[in-house]
């Protein structure tokens, strides 16, 4: 079973940035997606980024102010947000499915691990 481990979630002002971290307790396949996905109050979970095989995908309203990368050394996958709006305020999940080469944002059920979840909160 693999373990993902979140941190970095917090309170900004709009305009700020936040980095958030996923630290995976093994890598069990290096065929893989990894993604980063929110929900927001009264919404359903959405994707937000993701890696895999085919390169890295963005939800359309974070192209440009959000960043997905991974250090594969440390087993850590990250989301670089800047320019956050009161519009990115959510739960912030970060999500991996092994032993497949690619998957899709619009779809969560593909994923198989999922980390914790980490608050951001974007309000003047």
């Amino acid at each position: 079973q693999v373990q993902l481990v979140q941190s970095g979630g917090d309170s900004v002002q709009p305009g700020g940035s936040l980095r958030l971290s996923c630290k995976f307790s093994d890598f069990i396949d290096m065929r893989a997606c990894m993604g980063w996905f929110r929900q927001r109050p009264g919404k359903e979970r959405e994707g937000v980024a993701g890696s895999d095989a085919s390169g890295i995908t963005y939800r359309e309203s974070v192209k440009g102010r959000f960043t997905i990368s991974i250090d594969n050394g440390a087993k850590v996958l990250y989301l670089d947000m800047n320019n956050l709006k009161p519009e990115d305020t959510a739960i912030y999940y970060c999500a991996a499915k092994f032993g497949r080469d690619v998957c899709h944002l619009g779809r969560p059920e593909e994923y198989d691990f999922w980390g914790q979840g980490t608050q951001v909160t974007v309000s003047s």
